[in-house]
């Protein structure tokens, strides 16, 4: 199996693991992944969604370009070949729980789109990220270039996207690609823990919403702003604070 979801603890972590092709992705991979990210989502203990490779070499390489050569001609293969793309990163995105990418290689073309669909990226020195359509005469999918847009802005963005060069993962830092580079995920994926699972989701939601166009509030925004003081969530975490300890949160 080249994806597979293994769970420690309250992290899900979905790995890449197709090492002697640099983790590129096929399309029987793009149509697995939907269903990961549902037993993810839907397993009670899962709290965090971690994507990373399952070797530590390359996050991955992007498309399978064997294979796209082997099907170039055949129109509703290639159809078929971008819905499952489409379906991945638009699910990814839109996760009802915290994503974080960790990129300890190569993470080019398709791949980046895979981090860029994660709320966060996290890379190792030997990190190195690059969108490269414009080497094969091919064009990134829209919705991957306003996630890439959203991160870096559109002048970053077509220096990317123009040139297809590769950046090292302190250039990814500089220009927004990335949110930290670290020896390991652990500390985030800590963090991340230690949070209220309510107010992450909720947080993710409302940057979705900004994100896809919302500037002022609505009566969706205004009510999950309000039902949050009615939930055992602020009612831990006030005690907590109250008491000087640490939270402890459900899922």
């Amino acid at each position: 199996m080249n994806l597979r979801l293994e769970l420690d603890g309250n992290v899900a972590h979905l790995l890449i693991d197709r090492a002697d092709k640099r983790n590129a992705f096929s399309m029987a991979m793009w149509q697995a992944m939907p269903g990961l990210l549902d037993q993810a989502e839907n397993n009670p203990d899962a709290r965090v969604l971690v994507l990373r490779s399952a070797d530590g070499g390359a996050f991955c390489a992007g498309a399978d370009i064997k294979e796209l050569l082997a099907n170039k001609d055949d129109a509703a293969w290639r159809a078929a070949n971008q819905a499952a793309i489409n379906t991945v990163q638009h699910k990814l995105a839109r996760l009802n729980m915290p994503t974080l990418a960790w990129v300890e290689g190569d993470c080019i073309g398709g791949g980046c789109g895979l981090a860029l669909a994660c709320d966060m990226r996290l890379a190792n020195d030997a990190a190195r990220f690059g969108i490269t359509p414009a080497k094969l005469g091919l064009v990134y999918p829209l919705h991957d270039v306003k996630l890439l847009i959203d991160l870096v802005g559109a002048g970053q963005a077509r220096r990317m996207l123009y040139t297809g060069e590769l950046i090292d993962a302190d250039e990814a830092l500089r220009i927004g690609l990335i949110e930290l580079v670290a020896d390991s995920p652990e500390a985030q994926i800590g963090a991340l823990l230690s949070a209220s699972p309510h107010s992450i989701r909720e947080s993710k939601r409302m940057i979705r919403f900004v994100l896809d166009g919302q500037a002022d509030e609505s009566e969706e925004t205004a009510e999950m702003f309000a039902r949050a003081f009615t939930l055992p969530d602020f009612a831990e975490g006030t005690q907590a604070f109250v008491e000087k300890r640490g939270a402890k949160f459900g899922k």
